[in-house]
């Protein structure tokens, strides 16, 4: 676990009635958008959390975790090896590890150069399900986000699909909101991101254009209202986090 960061406790008791509010929200928001919640997948965002605190969401019925650092997830996954287990990578992640991710983890949320897609086909085999991916779009225009400007997904798309890379499979986009925004301001930019994908699949073929991963805990109801497939919550399942001393080394 990354060492500038440490969990707060959180009871398994507390987990499960949390995880219990998560779903019922996402009932209420998805049944007031005109949409069944069985399209929406939470996603239990687990960095910087204990194994123990993963299995506590297990236990709970929640198979399906996000992670932001490849060597904190490693750390669980080979505690916690259960084939219901479904991994997202949700960070950024660096060309020089993308070879850790094929086999390790069955989603990429993060996609955003064709640099790393080709490192990430070069290191599936072809033993291994393909990789999905989802490219990661700065719908926003934050300069202190990743992913690619808006304006720039076509022509990404046309050369992602035409290089035929093997081994990963291209399945949506997804972004991070704003810092700080109102709720207006993030609406809008969860719906740019819906158009978005809609231009993508008239475009490209709506096979690879099924998912919108976009919403965290303090606004996924607002996402799951304008698309989302995929919701990103960590603090409302596990508790909030918070820094530790100064001076402690940042995560790898």
């Amino acid at each position: 676990m990354p060492e500038n960061m440490a969990a707060m406790s959180t009871s398994a008791h507390q987990i499960r009635d949390n995880l219990d509010a998560i779903h019922a929200r996402i009932q209420t928001a998805a049944t007031g958008a005109g949409r069944s919640a069985d399209e929406i997948r939470l996603i239990a965002v687990s960095k910087y959390m204990p194994a123990e605190a993963v299995q506590q969401a297990m236990a709970a019925g929640q198979f399906c975790f996000g992670e932001n650092f490849v060597q904190d997830a490693q750390t669980k996954q080979a505690l916690l090896d259960d084939p219901r287990n479904e991994w997202h990578f949700i960070g950024h992640l660096q060309t020089n590890k993308a070879r850790l991710i094929p086999g390790n983890f069955d989603w990429l949320h993060t996609l955003d150069s064709l640099k790393l897609a080709g490192k990430l086909s070069a290191a599936t085999t072809a033993s291994q399900q393909p990789l999905n991916v989802l490219l990661q779009v700065n719908i926003a225009g934050d300069p202190d986000k990743h992913g690619l400007p808006g304006n720039t997904v076509f022509q990404f798309t046309e050369s992602l699909l035409e290089a035929g890379l093997q081994g990963i499979k291209l399945r949506g986009l997804m972004t991070i909101g704003r810092q700080q925004a109102t709720t207006d301001q993030r609406r809008a930019d969860f719906l740019a991101l819906r158009e978005l994908s809609e231009g993508c699949a008239q475009r490209f073929g709506r096979q690879y254009f099924t998912q919108l991963s976009m919403g965290m805990s303090d606004d996924f109801e607002l996402a799951i209202s304008a698309g989302a497939t995929m919701v990103r919550v960590g603090s409302a399942i596990f508790g909030e986090r918070r820094r530790a001393t100064p001076g402690s080394p940042a995560p790898s």
